[in-house]
């Protein structure tokens, strides 16, 4: 299990089990792992999702489809726990989500 922090100082978890959860639904997140923990701690948004999860949107210049953001959806379920639902490369966050937090 990996446990990095949210940009509220939140432990988020991510199991190897998610992971390759996520891996086998976005194959072109395999060998990303480390790209969605530099989003979680260091986005360039936080969007809110449609059940009550967070989107930590950052851009990357090269990934393994061209450049992209990465989203990576996860929920705080409480000050000292919280954990990663998904992760994924998108053309560009949605301009109708609340943004939460940016720099």
């Amino acid at each position: 299990m990996i446990v990095i922090h949210s940009k509220n100082g939140v432990p988020i978890r991510i199991t190897e089990e998610r992971w390759e959860h996520i891996t086998r639904r976005h194959p072109e997140m395999q060998n990303q792992k480390e790209k969605a923990m530099e989003t979680i701690s260091s986005p360039d948004i936080i969007l809110s999702g449609d059940f009550g999860e967070v989107l930590a949107v950052r851009f990357y210049p090269t990934t393994p489809l061209t450049e992209k953001h990465l989203m990576v959806a996860y929920r705080e379920t409480s000050g000292q726990d919280g954990f990663i639902l998904t992760a994924y490369f998108t053309h560009a966050p949605s301009k109708r989500r609340e943004v939460l937090w940016r720099p």
